[in-house]
Protein backbone atom coordinates (compact mmCIF):
# COMPACT_ATOMS: atom_id res chain seq x y z
CA UNK A 1 0.00 0.00 0.00
CA UNK A 2 1.27 3.70 -0.63
CA UNK A 3 2.29 5.59 2.59
CA UNK A 4 0.41 8.35 4.09
CA UNK A 5 2.07 11.18 2.02
CA UNK A 6 1.95 9.63 -1.54
CA UNK A 7 -1.24 8.44 -3.29
CA UNK A 8 1.38 6.01 -4.79
CA UNK A 9 4.52 4.44 -4.25
CA UNK A 10 7.09 3.47 -7.34
CA UNK A 11 9.96 1.58 -7.26
CA UNK A 12 12.37 1.78 -10.67
CA UNK A 13 14.74 -1.01 -10.69
CA UNK A 14 17.78 -0.26 -13.20
CA UNK A 15 18.70 -4.02 -14.52
CA UNK A 16 21.67 -5.64 -13.43
CA UNK A 17 24.50 -5.53 -17.09
CA UNK A 18 26.38 -8.93 -16.88
CA UNK A 19 29.27 -7.96 -15.20
CA UNK A 20 31.73 -9.71 -18.21
CA UNK A 21 31.53 -7.20 -20.09
CA UNK A 22 33.92 -4.74 -22.09
CA UNK A 23 31.30 -1.27 -20.52
CA UNK A 24 31.87 -2.40 -17.14
CA UNK A 25 35.56 -1.40 -15.86
CA UNK A 26 35.06 -1.71 -11.76
CA UNK A 27 39.13 -0.92 -11.22
CA UNK A 28 38.70 2.54 -12.93
CA UNK A 29 35.89 3.09 -10.81
CA UNK A 30 37.43 1.79 -7.58
CA UNK A 31 40.21 4.46 -8.59
CA UNK A 32 38.09 7.75 -7.16
CA UNK A 33 35.46 5.88 -5.47
CA UNK A 34 32.87 4.77 -8.13
CA UNK A 35 31.16 1.27 -8.12
CA UNK A 36 29.90 1.75 -11.67
CA UNK A 37 30.40 3.98 -15.09
CA UNK A 38 27.24 5.17 -15.72
CA UNK A 39 24.04 6.61 -13.82
CA UNK A 40 20.55 5.17 -15.25
CA UNK A 41 19.53 8.36 -16.78
CA UNK A 42 16.74 6.71 -18.73
CA UNK A 43 14.56 5.78 -15.59
CA UNK A 44 15.60 8.34 -13.87
CA UNK A 45 13.58 10.83 -16.91
CA UNK A 46 10.99 8.27 -16.66
CA UNK A 47 10.47 9.34 -12.97
CA UNK A 48 10.41 13.26 -13.61
CA UNK A 49 7.66 12.17 -15.82
CA UNK A 50 5.20 10.78 -13.61
CA UNK A 51 3.11 12.92 -11.28
CA UNK A 52 4.84 15.31 -8.60
CA UNK A 53 3.46 13.64 -5.82
CA UNK A 54 3.87 10.23 -6.41
CA UNK A 55 6.46 8.70 -4.21
CA UNK A 56 9.72 7.42 -5.99
CA UNK A 57 12.23 5.17 -4.70
CA UNK A 58 15.59 3.80 -7.39
CA UNK A 59 17.53 0.93 -7.06
CA UNK A 60 20.76 0.39 -9.15
CA UNK A 61 21.27 -3.02 -9.25
CA UNK A 62 24.56 -2.53 -10.72
CA UNK A 63 25.34 -0.83 -7.58
CA UNK A 64 23.45 -1.92 -4.35
CA UNK A 65 21.37 -4.78 -3.79
CA UNK A 66 17.53 -5.13 -4.06
CA UNK A 67 15.86 -5.97 -0.85
CA UNK A 68 12.72 -7.58 0.00
CA UNK A 69 11.28 -4.87 1.65
CA UNK A 70 11.65 -2.26 -1.35
CA UNK A 71 9.43 -4.49 -2.99
CA UNK A 72 6.79 -4.40 -0.37
CA UNK A 73 6.98 -0.92 0.09
CA UNK A 74 6.01 -0.42 -3.43
CA UNK A 75 2.66 -0.24 -5.51
CA UNK A 76 4.58 -0.23 -8.69
CA UNK A 77 7.47 -1.44 -10.14
CA UNK A 78 9.07 0.25 -12.70
CA UNK A 79 12.09 -1.46 -14.62
CA UNK A 80 13.49 -2.51 -18.35
CA UNK A 81 16.84 -1.06 -20.41
CA UNK A 82 18.98 -2.39 -23.40
CA UNK A 83 19.39 -6.29 -24.58
CA UNK A 84 22.16 -6.92 -22.27
CA UNK A 85 19.78 -6.70 -19.19
CA UNK A 86 17.27 -8.91 -20.46
CA UNK A 87 17.93 -11.86 -18.07
CA UNK A 88 17.86 -9.55 -14.93
CA UNK A 89 14.81 -7.73 -15.99
CA UNK A 90 12.41 -11.06 -16.58
CA UNK A 91 14.20 -12.16 -13.57
CA UNK A 92 12.56 -8.85 -11.19
CA UNK A 93 9.60 -9.12 -13.08
CA UNK A 94 9.13 -12.83 -11.71
CA UNK A 95 10.23 -11.90 -8.16
CA UNK A 96 8.24 -8.66 -8.04
CA UNK A 97 5.05 -11.10 -9.42
CA UNK A 98 6.07 -13.32 -6.70
CA UNK A 99 5.56 -10.80 -4.18
CA UNK A 100 2.31 -9.51 -5.79
CA UNK A 101 3.56 -6.17 -7.14
CA UNK A 102 2.45 -5.37 -10.76
CA UNK A 103 5.40 -4.62 -13.50
CA UNK A 104 5.81 -1.90 -15.72
CA UNK A 105 8.68 -2.59 -18.69
CA UNK A 106 10.23 -0.01 -20.84
CA UNK A 107 13.17 0.62 -22.62
CA UNK A 108 15.09 0.10 -26.08
CA UNK A 109 14.70 -3.91 -25.75
CA UNK A 110 11.18 -4.19 -25.06
CA UNK A 111 10.55 -1.27 -27.35
CA UNK A 112 12.47 -3.74 -30.33
CA UNK A 113 11.19 -7.29 -28.65
CA UNK A 114 8.35 -6.87 -26.98
CA UNK A 115 7.30 -10.26 -27.29
CA UNK A 116 9.84 -11.19 -24.40
CA UNK A 117 8.19 -9.13 -21.41
CA UNK A 118 4.70 -10.66 -22.30
CA UNK A 119 5.28 -11.54 -18.68
CA UNK A 120 4.97 -7.80 -17.51
CA UNK A 121 1.77 -5.73 -16.70
CA UNK A 122 2.61 -2.92 -18.38
CA UNK A 123 4.55 -2.20 -21.57
CA UNK A 124 5.91 1.17 -21.87
CA UNK A 125 6.95 1.21 -25.58
CA UNK A 126 9.05 3.72 -27.45
CA UNK A 127 9.83 7.36 -26.14
CA UNK A 128 8.16 7.46 -23.15
CA UNK A 129 7.46 11.34 -23.24
CA UNK A 130 5.04 10.39 -25.87
CA UNK A 131 3.03 7.59 -23.72
CA UNK A 132 3.67 8.40 -20.07
CA UNK A 133 0.79 10.77 -19.47
CA UNK A 134 -1.91 7.93 -21.16
CA UNK A 135 -0.01 5.25 -18.73
CA UNK A 136 -0.75 7.46 -15.43
CA UNK A 137 -4.05 8.01 -16.58
CA UNK A 138 -4.94 4.73 -17.07
CA UNK A 139 -3.02 3.47 -13.82
CA UNK A 140 -4.88 5.98 -11.70
CA UNK A 141 -8.39 5.10 -13.61
CA UNK A 142 -7.59 1.34 -12.22
CA UNK A 143 -6.14 -0.83 -14.91
CA UNK A 144 -3.87 -2.80 -14.00
CA UNK A 145 -2.21 -4.24 -17.48
CA UNK A 146 -2.18 -2.77 -20.93
CA UNK A 147 0.57 -1.57 -24.13
CA UNK A 148 1.14 1.93 -24.25
CA UNK A 149 2.77 2.36 -27.55
CA UNK A 150 4.50 6.05 -28.41
CA UNK A 151 4.49 7.30 -32.19
CA UNK A 152 7.47 6.52 -33.91
CA UNK A 153 9.97 9.69 -34.43
CA UNK A 154 7.53 12.31 -33.54
CA UNK A 155 8.34 12.74 -29.59
CA UNK A 156 9.01 16.45 -29.12
CA UNK A 157 11.82 16.62 -26.66
CA UNK A 158 11.97 20.66 -25.94
CA UNK A 159 8.93 19.10 -23.65
CA UNK A 160 11.40 16.48 -21.83
CA UNK A 161 11.56 17.65 -18.22
CA UNK A 162 14.69 17.73 -16.06
CA UNK A 163 15.72 14.40 -14.94
CA UNK A 164 15.50 13.04 -11.43
CA UNK A 165 19.01 13.59 -10.36
CA UNK A 166 17.78 13.75 -6.81
CA UNK A 167 17.31 10.03 -6.74
CA UNK A 168 21.09 9.37 -7.47
CA UNK A 169 23.61 7.94 -5.34
CA UNK A 170 25.72 10.48 -7.46
CA UNK A 171 29.31 9.02 -5.34
CA UNK A 172 28.36 5.31 -6.78
CA UNK A 173 29.21 6.51 -10.23
CA UNK A 174 32.16 7.48 -12.52
CA UNK A 175 29.96 10.10 -14.84
CA UNK A 176 26.54 10.94 -14.65
CA UNK A 177 24.51 11.22 -18.37
CA UNK A 178 22.67 13.60 -19.94
CA UNK A 179 20.83 13.99 -23.37
CA UNK A 180 21.15 16.80 -26.24
CA UNK A 181 19.55 15.05 -28.76
CA UNK A 182 17.58 11.46 -30.39
CA UNK A 183 18.62 10.78 -33.38
CA UNK A 184 21.10 10.00 -36.31
CA UNK A 185 20.95 11.08 -39.95
CA UNK A 186 23.05 8.03 -41.10
CA UNK A 187 22.18 4.77 -41.79
CA UNK A 188 24.39 1.70 -40.82
CA UNK A 189 23.09 -1.55 -41.58
CA UNK A 190 24.03 -2.61 -38.19
CA UNK A 191 22.70 -0.01 -35.83
CA UNK A 192 19.47 -0.07 -34.30
CA UNK A 193 19.67 4.14 -32.85
CA UNK A 194 17.53 5.25 -36.35
CA UNK A 195 15.20 2.20 -35.78
CA UNK A 196 14.69 3.14 -32.16
CA UNK A 197 14.86 6.96 -32.75
CA UNK A 198 14.72 8.03 -36.27
CA UNK A 199 17.25 9.82 -38.63
CA UNK A 200 16.18 13.46 -38.28
CA UNK A 201 18.03 14.67 -35.04
CA UNK A 202 15.16 16.53 -32.93
CA UNK A 203 17.15 18.52 -30.00
CA UNK A 204 16.48 20.27 -26.76
CA UNK A 205 16.35 23.83 -26.38
CA UNK A 206 19.91 25.27 -24.99
CA UNK A 207 17.38 26.42 -21.93
CA UNK A 208 16.49 23.24 -21.30
CA UNK A 209 20.33 21.58 -21.56
CA UNK A 210 21.44 24.37 -19.38
CA UNK A 211 19.00 23.44 -16.88
CA UNK A 212 19.67 20.32 -16.61
CA UNK A 213 23.13 21.01 -15.50
CA UNK A 214 21.97 24.02 -13.03
CA UNK A 215 19.83 20.88 -11.58
CA UNK A 216 23.10 19.05 -10.91
CA UNK A 217 25.24 21.83 -10.35
CA UNK A 218 22.99 22.79 -7.42
CA UNK A 219 22.65 19.60 -6.10
CA UNK A 220 26.51 19.87 -5.75
CA UNK A 221 27.74 17.49 -8.50
CA UNK A 222 30.91 18.43 -10.05
CA UNK A 223 33.30 16.15 -12.63
CA UNK A 224 32.79 14.19 -15.48
CA UNK A 225 29.15 14.39 -17.50
CA UNK A 226 28.67 12.11 -20.37
CA UNK A 227 26.21 13.19 -22.85
CA UNK A 228 24.43 10.00 -24.13
CA UNK A 229 23.51 11.09 -28.13
CA UNK A 230 24.76 8.70 -30.00
CA UNK A 231 25.31 11.33 -32.26
CA UNK A 232 26.04 14.70 -31.35
CA UNK A 233 26.91 16.06 -34.02
CA UNK A 234 23.83 15.54 -36.02
CA UNK A 235 22.50 18.45 -36.68
CA UNK A 236 25.63 20.68 -36.51
CA UNK A 237 23.97 24.23 -36.56
CA UNK A 238 22.29 23.49 -33.61
CA UNK A 239 25.16 21.77 -31.50
CA UNK A 240 27.10 25.05 -32.83
CA UNK A 241 24.53 27.21 -30.98
CA UNK A 242 24.24 25.44 -28.07
CA UNK A 243 28.10 24.73 -27.34
CA UNK A 244 28.57 29.02 -27.42
CA UNK A 245 25.96 29.38 -24.74
CA UNK A 246 27.74 25.87 -23.11
CA UNK A 247 30.83 27.47 -23.27
CA UNK A 248 29.45 31.02 -21.52
CA UNK A 249 27.58 28.92 -19.00
CA UNK A 250 30.82 26.87 -18.12
CA UNK A 251 33.05 30.16 -17.48
CA UNK A 252 30.38 31.90 -15.12
CA UNK A 253 30.29 28.48 -13.01
CA UNK A 254 34.39 28.17 -12.85
CA UNK A 255 34.32 25.30 -15.54
CA UNK A 256 32.83 22.43 -13.16
CA UNK A 257 31.88 20.00 -15.30
CA UNK A 258 34.10 17.77 -17.97
CA UNK A 259 31.88 16.20 -21.37
CA UNK A 260 32.45 13.47 -22.89
CA UNK A 261 30.11 12.25 -26.09
CA UNK A 262 29.68 10.13 -28.86
CA UNK A 263 30.27 11.82 -31.98
CA UNK A 264 30.71 10.75 -35.96
CA UNK A 265 34.25 11.26 -37.52
CA UNK A 266 33.59 14.25 -40.12
CA UNK A 267 33.56 16.24 -36.75
CA UNK A 268 37.23 16.36 -37.66
CA UNK A 269 36.79 18.23 -40.37
CA UNK A 270 34.73 21.07 -38.86
CA UNK A 271 37.38 23.62 -37.06
CA UNK A 272 34.68 25.65 -35.58
CA UNK A 273 32.88 22.66 -33.81
CA UNK A 274 36.35 21.76 -32.72
CA UNK A 275 36.83 24.85 -31.47
CA UNK A 276 33.74 24.94 -29.53
CA UNK A 277 33.82 21.45 -28.02
CA UNK A 278 37.15 22.54 -26.61
CA UNK A 279 36.12 25.75 -25.37
CA UNK A 280 33.17 23.96 -23.42
CA UNK A 281 35.78 21.70 -22.02
CA UNK A 282 35.15 18.34 -23.69
CA UNK A 283 37.77 15.84 -23.06
CA UNK A 284 36.56 12.59 -24.75
CA UNK A 285 34.69 11.99 -28.07
CA UNK A 286 34.03 8.03 -28.93
CA UNK A 287 33.77 7.10 -32.91
CA UNK A 288 32.12 4.22 -34.28
CA UNK A 289 34.83 3.48 -36.88
CA UNK A 290 33.80 -0.03 -37.42
CA UNK A 291 36.78 -0.97 -40.35
CA UNK A 292 39.81 0.60 -42.12
CA UNK A 293 37.97 -0.96 -44.91
CA UNK A 294 36.54 1.07 -47.70
CA UNK A 295 34.31 -1.92 -48.91
CA UNK A 296 33.21 -2.81 -46.03
CA UNK A 297 32.07 0.66 -44.71
CA UNK A 298 30.41 1.17 -47.71
CA UNK A 299 28.41 -2.44 -47.97
CA UNK A 300 27.30 -1.52 -44.04
CA UNK A 301 26.35 1.72 -45.25
CA UNK A 302 28.34 3.90 -43.04
CA UNK A 303 30.05 5.81 -46.00
CA UNK A 304 30.78 9.19 -44.04
CA UNK A 305 34.03 7.10 -42.59
CA UNK A 306 35.30 6.65 -46.20
CA UNK A 307 35.62 10.71 -47.38
CA UNK A 308 38.73 11.12 -45.08
CA UNK A 309 41.59 9.92 -43.83
CA UNK A 310 40.67 8.44 -40.67
CA UNK A 311 44.36 8.32 -39.19
CA UNK A 312 44.82 11.94 -39.39
CA UNK A 313 40.75 12.45 -38.32
CA UNK A 314 41.79 10.81 -35.18
CA UNK A 315 45.09 12.92 -35.02
CA UNK A 316 42.98 15.75 -35.47
CA UNK A 317 40.55 15.36 -32.32
CA UNK A 318 43.88 15.28 -30.34
CA UNK A 319 45.22 18.16 -31.71
CA UNK A 320 42.25 19.89 -29.95
CA UNK A 321 42.84 18.30 -26.14
CA UNK A 322 40.01 15.47 -26.69
CA UNK A 323 41.27 11.82 -26.48
CA UNK A 324 38.94 9.09 -28.88
CA UNK A 325 37.73 6.15 -28.14
CA UNK A 326 36.70 4.32 -30.37
CA UNK A 327 34.30 0.81 -31.51
CA UNK A 328 35.39 -1.94 -34.18
CA UNK A 329 33.35 -4.43 -35.53
CA UNK A 330 34.28 -7.84 -36.89
CA UNK A 331 32.32 -10.38 -39.17
CA UNK A 332 31.20 -8.42 -42.05
CA UNK A 333 30.03 -10.08 -45.38
CA UNK A 334 32.59 -7.73 -47.35
CA UNK A 335 35.08 -9.10 -45.54
CA UNK A 336 36.77 -11.16 -48.47
CA UNK A 337 40.40 -12.40 -46.94
CA UNK A 338 42.10 -11.87 -43.27
CA UNK A 339 41.19 -8.47 -41.36
CA UNK A 340 43.61 -8.93 -38.27
CA UNK A 341 46.71 -7.18 -39.25
CA UNK A 342 45.12 -4.15 -41.00
CA UNK A 343 42.60 -3.40 -37.96
CA UNK A 344 45.41 -4.00 -35.51
CA UNK A 345 47.49 -1.72 -37.56
CA UNK A 346 45.15 1.36 -37.63
CA UNK A 347 44.64 1.09 -34.02
CA UNK A 348 47.92 1.19 -33.73
CA UNK A 349 48.53 4.56 -36.43
CA UNK A 350 45.64 6.20 -34.98
CA UNK A 351 47.52 5.78 -31.13
CA UNK A 352 43.73 4.84 -29.89
CA UNK A 353 44.43 3.17 -26.71
CA UNK A 354 40.58 2.20 -25.82
CA UNK A 355 39.05 -0.11 -28.79
CA UNK A 356 35.80 -1.85 -28.42
CA UNK A 357 36.33 -4.66 -31.09
CA UNK A 358 33.59 -6.90 -31.02
CA UNK A 359 31.95 -9.79 -33.42
CA UNK A 360 29.02 -8.41 -35.22
CA UNK A 361 25.57 -8.92 -33.58
CA UNK A 362 22.35 -8.46 -35.52
CA UNK A 363 20.29 -6.80 -33.32
CA UNK A 364 16.54 -6.80 -33.53
CA UNK A 365 14.54 -4.71 -35.81
CA UNK A 366 17.83 -3.36 -38.15
CA UNK A 367 18.27 -3.36 -41.82
CA UNK A 368 20.93 -6.30 -41.00
CA UNK A 369 18.74 -8.88 -39.14
CA UNK A 370 15.41 -8.07 -41.84
CA UNK A 371 18.26 -9.07 -44.33
CA UNK A 372 19.59 -12.23 -43.07
CA UNK A 373 15.93 -12.92 -42.40
CA UNK A 374 15.42 -12.73 -46.07
CA UNK A 375 18.62 -14.72 -46.78
CA UNK A 376 17.96 -17.46 -44.26
CA UNK A 377 21.01 -16.92 -42.68
CA UNK A 378 19.75 -15.60 -39.04
CA UNK A 379 20.33 -17.86 -36.17
CA UNK A 380 16.85 -17.72 -33.95
CA UNK A 381 17.22 -17.90 -30.33
CA UNK A 382 20.92 -16.83 -30.18
CA UNK A 383 21.40 -15.63 -27.01
CA UNK A 384 23.83 -12.96 -26.99
CA UNK A 385 22.19 -11.79 -23.29
CA UNK A 386 24.06 -15.03 -21.67
CA UNK A 387 27.53 -13.72 -23.01
CA UNK A 388 27.36 -10.28 -21.74
CA UNK A 389 28.17 -8.83 -24.71
CA UNK A 390 28.79 -8.93 -28.57
CA UNK A 391 32.58 -9.52 -27.70
CA UNK A 392 32.12 -12.84 -26.66
CA UNK A 393 28.23 -13.51 -28.57
CA UNK A 394 28.35 -11.98 -31.40
CA UNK A 395 27.92 -13.62 -35.25
CA UNK A 396 23.73 -14.88 -34.59
CA UNK A 397 24.12 -15.62 -38.44
CA UNK A 398 26.04 -17.51 -41.03
CA UNK A 399 29.18 -15.59 -41.88
CA UNK A 400 29.96 -15.96 -45.60
CA UNK A 401 33.95 -16.03 -44.67
CA UNK A 402 34.68 -18.90 -43.01
CA UNK A 403 33.39 -19.06 -39.27
CA UNK A 404 36.94 -20.26 -38.38
CA UNK A 405 38.81 -17.56 -40.03
CA UNK A 406 36.40 -14.51 -38.78
CA UNK A 407 37.32 -16.33 -35.29
CA UNK A 408 40.51 -16.34 -36.04
CA UNK A 409 40.93 -12.57 -36.72
CA UNK A 410 39.00 -11.30 -33.76
CA UNK A 411 41.84 -13.00 -31.23
CA UNK A 412 44.36 -12.12 -33.59
CA UNK A 413 43.42 -8.43 -32.62
CA UNK A 414 42.43 -9.26 -29.46
CA UNK A 415 46.08 -10.92 -28.79
CA UNK A 416 47.85 -7.56 -30.47
CA UNK A 417 45.97 -4.18 -29.55
CA UNK A 418 45.88 -5.33 -25.65
CA UNK A 419 49.30 -6.92 -25.20
CA UNK A 420 50.34 -4.30 -22.63
CA UNK A 421 53.64 -3.03 -23.99
CA UNK A 422 51.25 -1.91 -27.14
CA UNK A 423 48.58 -0.64 -25.04
CA UNK A 424 51.21 1.50 -22.92
CA UNK A 425 52.55 2.27 -26.19
CA UNK A 426 49.54 3.92 -27.43
CA UNK A 427 49.15 5.71 -24.55
CA UNK A 428 52.67 7.46 -25.00
CA UNK A 429 52.12 8.24 -28.60
CA UNK A 430 48.87 9.78 -27.40
CA UNK A 431 50.26 11.87 -25.00
CA UNK A 432 52.54 13.36 -27.75
CA UNK A 433 49.56 15.12 -29.88
CA UNK A 434 46.85 15.92 -27.07
CA UNK A 435 47.21 19.41 -26.57
CA UNK A 436 45.58 19.95 -23.33
CA UNK A 437 46.28 23.97 -23.57
CA UNK A 438 43.94 26.65 -23.20
CA UNK A 439 41.94 24.04 -20.57
CA UNK A 440 40.99 24.95 -17.07
CA UNK A 441 44.64 23.56 -15.19
CA UNK A 442 42.71 21.92 -12.39
CA UNK A 443 39.61 19.70 -11.85
CA UNK A 444 36.68 21.58 -9.28
CA UNK A 445 36.42 20.84 -5.80
CA UNK A 446 34.39 18.54 -5.18
CA UNK A 447 35.56 16.45 -8.50
CA UNK A 448 36.00 12.86 -7.31
CA UNK A 449 39.10 12.68 -10.30
CA UNK A 450 41.19 14.63 -8.19
CA UNK A 451 42.86 12.03 -6.17
CA UNK A 452 43.69 10.36 -8.91
CA UNK A 453 46.35 11.38 -11.08
CA UNK A 454 48.89 10.84 -8.23
CA UNK A 455 52.31 9.10 -7.90
CA UNK A 456 50.73 7.49 -4.91
CA UNK A 457 47.85 6.06 -7.00
CA UNK A 458 50.10 5.31 -10.15
CA UNK A 459 52.30 3.30 -7.09
CA UNK A 460 49.13 1.83 -5.54
CA UNK A 461 47.25 0.46 -8.44
CA UNK A 462 50.10 -1.22 -10.50
CA UNK A 463 53.18 -1.71 -7.54
CA UNK A 464 51.70 -5.15 -7.26
CA UNK A 465 51.28 -6.34 -10.25
CA UNK A 466 55.25 -6.05 -12.04
CA UNK A 467 54.77 -7.11 -15.23
CA UNK A 468 52.18 -3.97 -15.46
CA UNK A 469 54.75 -1.80 -13.48
CA UNK A 470 57.47 -2.01 -15.94
CA UNK A 471 55.47 -1.24 -18.41
CA UNK A 472 52.89 1.53 -17.59
CA UNK A 473 55.48 3.57 -14.91
CA UNK A 474 57.78 4.53 -17.60
CA UNK A 475 54.39 5.65 -19.79
CA UNK A 476 53.17 8.10 -16.37
CA UNK A 477 56.69 9.04 -16.18
CA UNK A 478 56.62 10.24 -19.67
CA UNK A 479 53.54 11.65 -19.55
CA UNK A 480 54.33 13.36 -16.71
CA UNK A 481 57.95 14.70 -17.94
CA UNK A 482 56.15 15.92 -21.39
CA UNK A 483 52.18 16.70 -21.13
CA UNK A 484 51.59 16.73 -17.12
CA UNK A 485 48.10 18.81 -18.27
CA UNK A 486 47.17 14.74 -19.85
CA UNK A 487 48.15 13.16 -16.44
CA UNK A 488 44.99 12.33 -15.13
CA UNK A 489 43.48 10.94 -18.34
CA UNK A 490 46.56 8.82 -18.44
CA UNK A 491 46.18 7.48 -14.92
CA UNK A 492 42.06 6.54 -16.02
CA UNK A 493 43.32 4.99 -19.24
CA UNK A 494 45.99 2.84 -17.05
CA UNK A 495 43.75 2.35 -14.68
CA UNK A 496 41.21 0.97 -17.98
CA UNK A 497 43.98 -1.13 -18.84
CA UNK A 498 43.13 -3.68 -15.42
CA UNK A 499 40.01 -4.80 -17.12
CA UNK A 500 40.79 -4.29 -20.65
CA UNK A 501 43.56 -6.69 -20.01
CA UNK A 502 41.90 -9.56 -17.94
CA UNK A 503 38.77 -8.95 -20.10
CA UNK A 504 40.42 -9.09 -23.43
CA UNK A 505 41.92 -12.83 -22.30
CA UNK A 506 38.44 -13.84 -20.95
CA UNK A 507 37.18 -12.97 -24.59
CA UNK A 508 39.84 -15.03 -25.84
CA UNK A 509 38.97 -18.29 -23.96
CA UNK A 510 35.73 -17.99 -24.53
CA UNK A 511 36.71 -17.90 -28.56
CA UNK A 512 39.06 -20.62 -28.29
CA UNK A 513 36.14 -22.94 -27.20
CA UNK A 514 33.97 -21.68 -29.81
CA UNK A 515 37.43 -22.65 -32.29
CA UNK A 516 37.72 -25.95 -29.90
CA UNK A 517 33.79 -26.84 -30.64
CA UNK A 518 34.35 -26.30 -34.96
CA UNK A 519 37.12 -28.09 -34.84
CA UNK A 520 35.05 -31.45 -33.28
CA UNK A 521 32.14 -30.49 -35.82
CA UNK A 522 34.37 -30.58 -38.45
CA UNK A 523 36.31 -33.79 -37.16
CA UNK A 524 32.63 -35.45 -36.56
CA UNK A 525 31.26 -34.71 -39.69
CA UNK A 526 35.11 -35.89 -41.69
CA UNK A 527 34.04 -39.40 -39.49
CA UNK A 528 30.69 -39.36 -40.94
CA UNK A 529 31.87 -38.70 -44.24
CA UNK A 530 34.82 -41.61 -44.21
CA UNK A 531 31.99 -43.81 -42.86
CA UNK A 532 29.79 -43.26 -45.77
CA UNK A 533 32.68 -43.73 -48.57
CA UNK A 534 33.19 -47.13 -47.06
CA UNK A 535 29.09 -47.90 -47.01
CA UNK A 536 29.35 -46.95 -50.40
CA UNK A 537 32.16 -49.03 -51.74
CA UNK A 538 30.35 -52.24 -49.68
Amino acid sequence: MSNDSAPYNILMIYPRFNAESFWNYPEACELVGARYPAAPLGLITVAALLPADWAIRLVDRNTEELRDEDIAWADLVMTGGMITQQPDTLDLIRRAHGMGKPVVVGGPDPTSSPHVYDSADFKVLGEAEGVMGEFVEAWTGGRRSGVFTAPKFQIDVTKTPVPRFDLLRRENYLYVGLQFSRGCPFTCEFCDIIELYGRVPRAKTTAQVLAELEALYALGYRGHVDFVDDNLIGNKKRVKAFLAELMAWQESHGFPFEFSTEASINLAEDAELLALLKQANFFLIFIGIESPDPDTLIATKKRQNTRRDMVDSVHKIYSYGMAVTAGFIVGFDSEKSSVADAMADFIEAAAIPVCMVGLLYALPNTQLTRRLEREGRLHPGHDIMSTGDQCSGGLNFDTLRPLRDVLGDYRRILLRIYDPAAYADRINRLVAMLDRSGRPPDLPEGDNRRKAASVETVRKTFGDVPELRDVFWPTFLNCAKVNPAALRYVVMLMAMYLHLGPYSRYVIGTIDRRLEELDREAQAERRLRYKSSLLTRV
